[in-house]
């Protein structure tokens, strides 16, 4: 690292992603800081800073703070892992120590020793403290450690199923047999071996896969199952809603022997929602003016079914949102992308990782999910590219993910027209 990349380190403060540590600090609380960084996304922790960002140097030498280092990340880490050290001189002769952590460890979650205990912590913007029950949980989930999608939910059994759904599904969408409605025996044999019920001491729970996805109420045990959509006037969020509908019920639809539409599920009433409200946008070619919807409907469902197939539904009481501006389309999932997954990845159309993989491989059967993990660079970003020359924005922000589709590329002269 450059002396002046430093020096604009220390001018911006702890954050994130950068701590500040004095190097005759306990062996416990460098390994503290190590781990909530490597469960984040990386980092740098500089050695010989004071908390204020004043500089007072190592007090010892570099080779010797730099054993000292690798040591506590051998030792006092679990998975171990191997920092990146750099040793920095300032202009006053003084040195500073710089521990690189990598962005995407492949050992997460890691845990620091705290006497003879080993534990979890996180990064919460500029401080590191011992992460909570539900987030260790879903650093393992990100992992891929656990999969929280065919975990049973409580107080749930055969009862919490649409069975005329999931026979749906199972002799029109996989053109296999299924036992009668009245055959309780034959549906939990055959939905214990489906991974949507669960056998845990001596009875049944339905998954949360299964729930989402043929729960006769899944927002009565899931709360955090379900569309907020909302259609504004302006460019802002505000209380200037034109339309907005809280979407609930089971993910799949419903259909008849021949096809046709009994029931319409999650995903195909919030794309409704988007096709009712997203306007036409108008343009003049030569003497003829020329109208067609603000966004083609296959970059809309693609964004929708991208986030309830893959939002992080370890976290409760949060909706996936769905927001509609004058210029824009919004469709924000919970939660970060699973791990070894980037927006890169996505651009390219090399996404092979599932945070929940019996939800995205039901919704692949129903033909909403791609086969190829290309979904979202063949039917967001190249359909937006034909349709009216835009760019989605794909962005990772906090702890949630946004897909972001625009109605006109700059400089366009187009207007919406409602």
């Amino acid at each position: 690292m450059r002396r002046t990349e430093l020096l604009e380190l220390l001018a911006n403060g702890e954050n994130s992603r950068v701590e500040f540590k004095r190097d005759d600090c306990r062996a416990e609380a460098l390994a503290k800081e190590m781990a909530a960084l490597l469960n984040l996304e990386g980092g740098v922790i500089l050695l010989g800073v004071e908390d204020d960002g004043r500089i007072s140097g190592l007090t010892r030498k570099a080779a010797a703070a730099e054993g000292w280092v690798m040591n506590i990340a051998g030792q006092n880490l679990e998975p171990a892992t191997i920092p990146v050290w750099t040793s920095v001189e300032m202009e006053d002769g003084r040195a500073l120590g710089v521990v690189g952590l990598l962005a995407d460890s492949p050992g997460k979650p890691h845990k620091a020793r705290r006497g003879p205990a080993w534990t979890t912590y996180v990064r919460v913007g500029s401080t590191s403290r011992e992460a909570t029950r539900e987030e260790e949980g879903r650093l393992y989930q990100a992992a891929g450690l656990i999969r929280y999608d065919i975990k049973g939910v409580p107080d749930t059994g055969l009862e919490s199923l649409d069975l005329g759904r999931v026979a749906n599904y199972f002799r029109r969408i996989l053109k296999r047999p299924a036992p009668g409605i009245a055959d309780t025996e034959g549906w939990r044999r055959l939905l214990l071996n489906s991974d949507l019920l669960v056998g845990t001491a001596g009875s049944v729970r339905v998954t949360v896969a299964g729930l989402l996805l043929f729960g006769v109420n899944p927002n009565r045990r899931l709360p955090q199952a379900g569309v907020t959509a909302a259609a504004f006037q302006g460019a802002v969020k505000g209380y200037d809603t034109v339309d907005e509908e809280r979407v609930r019920g089971p993910l799949t639809p419903l259909a008849s022997r021949r096809g046709s539409p009994l029931d319409r599920g999650v995903i195909d009433r919030t794309v409704d929602f988007v096709n009712r409200n997203m306007g036409t946008a108008a343009w003049l070619e030569g003497a003829r003016r020329r109208r067609k919807s603000s966004f083609p409907v296959s970059a809309v469902r693609e964004a929708v079914v991208n986030a309830v197939a893959h939002r992080d539904y370890a976290r409760a009481g949060t909706d996936i949102e769905v927001s509609l501006y004058a210029d824009r389309l919004e469709v924000i999932s919970p939660g970060r992308l699973p791990s070894r997954v980037t927006v890169d990845k996505m651009r390219e159309g090399i996404v092979r990782a599932a945070r929940n993989a019996l939800l995205k491989e039901i919704l692949r059967d129903y033909g909403y999910v791609e086969r190829y993990g290309r979904g979202v660079r063949n039917r967001i970003i190249d359909s937006m590219r034909r349709h009216n020359g835009t760019e989605p924005d794909l962005l990772e922000e906090d702890d949630r993910f946004v897909v972001r589709l625009w109605k006109k590329r700059p400089g366009a002269d187009r207007s919406a027209d409602g």
